[in-house]
C-alpha cells in the first residue's frame, strides 16, 4: 500500500546522472530496497520485481495506468497503457453502516426502510440478521424491516446447538458487525454464542452492556455467550465510554432502546465511521442530543 511503501522510502540522495529518477526523485534502485523490505519472505521474486516496476512507472505517469486484472482475488496485476478515458463510477454503499441501521430497527422494534443498499454487495450480511429471526426484505435495492413489535426468535442451528456467530475473511461476516449482532441479541429470543476470530480486544465493551442489564458470559476475549431478554427485561440507562468505532455504535443502539436517558462519552470514535449520526437519528424520531 501506498503508506506503507513510504514509510521505508526515505528522502531521495543525489545520484549518478546515468540512474533515472521518476517524478518523486527515486530511482528503480529505491524502490527496490524499499519493496524487497515489504515483501521479505513472500517467496515470489517474480510478482516482487513486477511490484517495483509498477511503482516506479506510476510515480512517473500515474494516469497511464488502467489495465488492471484479478480483481475480486487476492492479486491484482496492473498494466500502464498510454492514456486514460473519462469514465462515471457510483461509489458502493457502506455495508457497515447498513447492518447498523438493521440491528437499530430491530433493538428499537422500529420500522426503517433502507435505500439503495447494493443488495447484491451485502454478501452474507442479510441472512446472519435473519438467524436471528430479524425480518429483511428485499424491495428493488432497497430493504425493508418491519416493526418487531413480537420480538425476534434466534434460529438453533440444525442439530439444535446453540446458534454460534463468527466473524471471517470476506465474503465471510465482517468483524466490523459482530459488536451489532452482539447487542441485538441480548433481546433476542434465544442465546447466541458470539465467536470474534479475527481481532484481540474487541468484546471488552460488553460489561457496559452488562451494566445495563444485558445477560451475558464473557468466556474468553473471543467468545461471549448472550442469553437474550425477549424484550421482557429492557435494558437500563446508564453513562459509558465509547472505546472505538464498532463498539461505540453498539452501545448508541443499546442507549436508543434503552429505558431512561443515557450518556455515552468520547464519541469521536463513533463519529470516524458514522457521519452526522445524531442528525439522522433526529430525522428518524430519536431523541439524542449531541453535548
Amino acid at each position: 500500500q501506498g503508506g506503507g511503501l513510504m514509510t521505508y522510502l526515505t528522502k531521495p540522495k543525489l545520484h549518478h546522472p546515468a540512474l533515472p529518477t521518476n517524478a518523486l526523485g527515486f530511482t528503480r534502485r529505491d524502490y527496490e530496497g524499499a519493496i524487497s523490505t515489504l515483501c521479505a519472505g513472500c517467496g515470489h521474486d517474480s510478482i516482487t520485481a513486477s511490484i517495483i516496476e509498477a511503482c516506479y512507472e506510476l510515480s512517473i505517469e500515474p494516469h497511464r495506468v488502467a489495465k488492471i486484472s484479478g480483481i475480486g482475488s487476492n492479486l491484482l496485476v496492473i498494466e500502464g497503457v498510454n492514456y486514460l478515458g473519462g469514465t462515471e463510477h457510483r461509489m458502493l454503499p457502506d455495508m457497515i453502516e447498513i447492518g447498523s441501521w438493521i440491528g437499530l430497527a430491530a433493538m428499537t422494534r422500529s420500522e426503517i426502510t433502507i435505500k439503495n443498499v447494493s443488495w447484491d454487495n451485502l454478501g452474507v450480511i442479510p441472512n446472519v440478521f435473519r438467524k436471528l429471526g430479524i425480518t429483511i426484505e428485499r424491495r428493488g435495492d432497497d430493504i425493508y424491516i418491519p416493526s418487531h413489535e413480537n420480538g425476534y426468535e434466534v434460529k438453533t442451528d440444525i442439530d439444535g446447538s446453540i446458534l454460534t456467530i463468527a466473524d471471517a475473511p470476506w465474503p465471510g461476516f465482517t468483524p466490523d458487525l459482530l459488536s451489532i449482532v452482539l447487542v441485538v441479541a441480548t433481546q433476542a429470543n434465544g442465546d447466541v454464542l458470539i465467536h470474534q476470530k479475527m481481532f484481540e480486544s474487541r468484546l471488552f465493551f460488553v460489561d457496559k452492556l452488562i451494566d445495563m442489564g444485558a445477560k451475558i458470559m464473557l468466556c474468553d476475549p473471543h467468545r461471549a455467550v448472550v442469553m437474550g431478554h425477549n424484550f421482557k427485561s429492557q435494558l437500563k440507562a446508564t453513562i459509558m465510554s465509547s472505546p472505538d468505532i464498532r463498539a461505540g455504535i453498539s452501545l448508541l443502539i443499546a442507549a436508543l432502546s434503552a429505558k431512561g436517558t443515557s450518556t455515552i462519552q468520547n464519541i469521536e470514535q463513533i463519529d470516524r465511521g458514522y457521519e452526522r449520526i445524531d442528525e439522522r437519528l433526529r430525522a428518524l424520531g430519536a431523541n439524542i442530543v449531541r453535548v
